[in-house]
Order: structure tokens, then sequence, then C-alpha cells
């Protein structure tokens, strides 16, 4: 143990020194925080999700219905009353529509009726958006009915709701993807570097256990993926008001869990390079289909059918949604046992391929 702490901080001191890790592994990161929060901040939606109960069997509920379902901004999903108003309270639905049994009745006897609106009242696109174009729809159906005095009014519900901002979905995904970064480029290219500067093979030549050396490197780089942690979260907290929510402990793991898997593809991508230049070329090619594919910036579920495939076998589309489950609680993609077992196997597949390939010289 006595030669352990000061390998480590040694590492630190090249980690430091080197001013492209730097970037990739923590201003890189925070640069898309910032960016993507003063984008996407707010609601950001173009197309409201809306659910819609007819309870009335009658010509008039039937038409209505058909007068919700018109409405381009609205994607209209149908269903009971109850069932509508637990997908709303997850998240899936910004408001839910209940046209009550016997407005048609009621219509004919000139009785007034009410459509009953429940939405969330913390967002705020949806009271002054959406409740605007239901009662715009109401009124206007209510006109074309008759004459007569006013026989559908908009009876206001307000419930709440786990709806996240674009902002919420974010930042767990710029986390995964900075971890991703520790083992790209703060890993693969610093080894490379001291493979070629003969740095290692004069460490192996010297009675230190190589275990000591390997387990100074890896802690160090975990001590990182923490750091990077912190910030992010911090910036998301104090930038953009992001809730965090879950367990801490079971982030830290998920986090620790990340990082160790992308440091061991690090060692991995350095054991299949052998200069700099192809080391930096190697983890670009893996860089950016992971960025783009993994849903980090916007979910998996609306990426077309045929590339779902090549996302499934990503390891960053675990990451992403397990922190995203845990920091703010996102409706998930996949279960958690099933992304942790995936990082667990990539993790294992990627340190079996850095034993074998590793080399010292």
């Amino acid at each position: 143990m006595k030669a352990f702490f000061p390998l480590y901080l040694a590492s630190v001191k090249e980690f430091l020194r080197d001013r492209m890790a730097l970037f990739w592994t923590l201003a890189f990161p925070l640069l898309f925080i910032v960016l993507f929060g003063i984008i996407f901040s707010g609601s950001g939606n173009t197309t409201f999700t809306v659910g819609l109960a007819v309870q009335d069997k009658g010509p008039v509920g039937s038409a209505m219905g058909k007068a919700f379902k018109s409405v381009n901004a609205f994607a209209v999903t149908e269903g009971t009353q109850s069932d509508l108003l637990a997908k709303s309270k997850n998240g899936d639905l910004q408001v839910v529509v209940v046209v009550p049994d016997g407005v048609s009745s009621s219509a004919s006897a000139g009785k007034a009726s009410q459509v009953q609106v429940y939405y969330d009242p913390t967002n705020q696109t949806t009271s002054q958006v959406v409740l605007t174009i239901v009662r715009q729809v109401v009124e206007g159906f209510d006109r074309q009915l008759s004459q007569r005095p006013t026989l559908f009014t908009v009876q206001v519900q307000p419930i709440t709701s786990s709806s996240l901002r674009a902002i919420d979905f974010l930042l767990p995904g710029i986390l995964a993807m900075s971890l991703m970064q520790l083992g790209l480029f703060a890993t693969a290219p610093p080894l490379v570097q001291l493979r070629e500067q003969q740095v290692l093979r004069r460490i192996g030549a010297t009675p230190l256990p190589r275990t000591t050396l390997l387990g100074a490197q890896v802690t160090h780089r975990l001590t990182i993926g923490v750091l990077q942690t912190f910030i992010i979260i911090v910036a998301g907290v104090l930038l953009f008001n992001v809730h965090m929510g879950g367990n801490w402990l079971v982030l830290l793991a998920v986090v620790l869990l990340g990082a160790l898997m992308f440091v061991a593809m690090g060692y991995f991508i350095s054991g299949l390079a052998k200069t700099q230049e192809s080391v930096t070329g190697i983890s670009q090619m893996i860089n950016f289909p992971m960025m783009f594919l993994s849903g980090i910036f916007f979910p998996v579920a609306i990426m077309p059918a045929w590339i779902q495939p090549v996302v499934s076998i990503l390891p960053l589309t675990y990451l992403a949604d397990a922190l995203r489950q845990i920091m703010v609680q996102a409706p998930p993609a996949y279960s958690m046992g099933f992304d942790l077992l995936m990082l667990a196997v990539w993790m294992v597949v990627c340190a079996v391929l850095a034993v074998r390939l590793f080399r010292w010289e």
C-alpha cells in the first residue's frame, strides 16, 4: 500500500497536466449543461399529450370526442377516466378531458353540462396553452350546436404529476456522456502515451506489483467520475432548478459501475491502438455513435425501428436510463435490474478484452 498512494497522486498530476483530458471529462459536459439548459430549460413542447374519456354514448358525446381528436396540436389517448388520470399522474399525459355521461340528453333538454379537464397546475405551458385550446374547442362546439344559451362549460380540476422538463431529461444523459468520455479520452490516450514513452515498460521492470499500478490508476479515474457527478448535479440544481430525487447511495453505486465499465473500455481501446493518432480515431469512432444513438439527448422510443437493435447494444443507453430513473424518477425505458445487468456484462467483456490485449511496451 505504500506505493499505491504515490502512484495515485502521480496519476492525478498527470491528469491535471493533460488539458485535452480535462476538457473532455470536466469542461465539455459542463458546457453541454449550460448550452442545453438555456435552450431547453422550459417544457419546449409543440405537441401536447391529451387523454380523452368520452363517457356519453349519445351523438353529442361522439361529436365532441371527434372535435378534440381533430385538434392538430393534441396527441390524443382514449380510455377510461381512472386509467387516464393514473397516466397523467405518472407524467404520460399533460391533460385529461372527460366528456361526462348525459351530455346528449342535457343538450336535448336545453340544460348546461360541464366538460371536466384535469391538469397539472405546476406546468405553465399546460395552463396557458392547452387549457385555452380546450376551452376554444368546447365553445366552438357549443356555438355550432345551436343558438341557445351556453350548454357546455369547462370545469378545470388541478392534479399533480411527475412531468419532466427537457433539462430534467438531459441532465442524467449528460452525466452518462461524461462518464463515457472518462474512459474514452481520459483513460485510453494517456495509457498509449505512457506506452510510447516507455514509461510502462520501465515500471513493469521494477519489483512494483502491476496490480498496485492498475489499482491506483483505476481508483484515480473513479475519483474523477465522482467529481464529474458532483459538478454536473450542482450545475443542474443551481443554474436550472433541477429537482434531484432518488437514493444517493444507489446513484453513487451506478455512477461507479458506469465509470468502471467505461474505464475498462478505455484499457481495451489502449490495447487495440498502437499510436496516439490511432487511439484518438478509435475513441472518436466509439464516442459519436454512442452520443447520438443512446438516448442521452432525446428518448430512445422516438428513434426509427430499424435502428433500435443498434441502440439496444450500446452500454451508454443503459447507463443513461438507469441514471434518469434514479436522479429525476423518469419513466424507465428498461427495468433497473436489466440496466445494471447490461452494464455489468459490458464491464466484464471490456475487462477480459483489456487483459488480453494490454501491452506494457
